[in-house]
């Protein structure tokens, strides 16, 4: 098994370099846009996690008790989310097919929670408008060959990442795993 390592923080310019490297997801081909987002999150998974803090920390700095149960409030229904879906094929099953649905989902039932304690300005601000603006860029953003190569070796597992623990936890990653064995298989059993 890998170790755990963190990617690198990527330069401005290439996290951000200019309209000619951003485009509008093909919608009508939801699994090249899923690739797209899921291997931005991938290679830019560092700076999504600094952007991701510097909001969490100005929400958490106005509003420190809401930003605290906020984010423990989203913590653990992700991780009982999680916990069903590895207990109950139903679920993992609508997770692997509609990531988007079963985050929504995820969130929905957060919000729920939230409102009870009064705590909605700091889930939509502090929790879910970062959340926005890494999906927004993971989106957009167009996928570079270096791009493309660190995330061969994480799909491979010669890396392990935080955000590929997230992705493997939203079964995201399965498949293309599996998709590399059974080549590499095929390859084998040819020789």
């Amino acid at each position: 098994m890998a170790r755990m390592e963190l990617a690198p923080l990527r330069p401005w310019e290439d996290f951000f370099p200019g309209a000619d490297r951003f485009a509008k997801p093909d919608i009508g081909d939801l699994a090249k846009w899923n690739n797209r987002v899921i291997n931005n999150l991938l290679y830019y998974q560092t700076n999504y996690f600094a952007v991701a803090i510097v909001v969490f920390l100005i929400v958490g700095f106005l509003n420190p008790l809401g930003m605290f149960l906020g984010g423990a409030v989203v913590s653990l229904v992700f991780m009982g989310s999680v916990w069903a879906g590895e207990n109950k094929n139903f679920i993992k099953t609508f997770k692997k097919n509609n990531p988007t649905l079963f985050v929504i989902a995820v969130m929905g039932t957060s919000y729920f929670l939230l409102s009870l304690c009064g705590g909605v300005m700091v889930f939509i601000f502090g929790i879910t408008f970062p959340m926005l603006l890494i999906l927004v860029h993971a989106s957009l953003r167009l996928r570079n060959i270096k791009n493309r190569m660190e995330n061969k070796m994480e799909v491979v597992g010669i890396k392990k990442s935080p955000m590929g623990v997230i992705l493997d936890l939203l079964d995201q990653q399965e498949e293309k795993i599996n998709k590399i064995q059974d080549f590499l298989e095929s390859k084998l059993n040819k020789e």
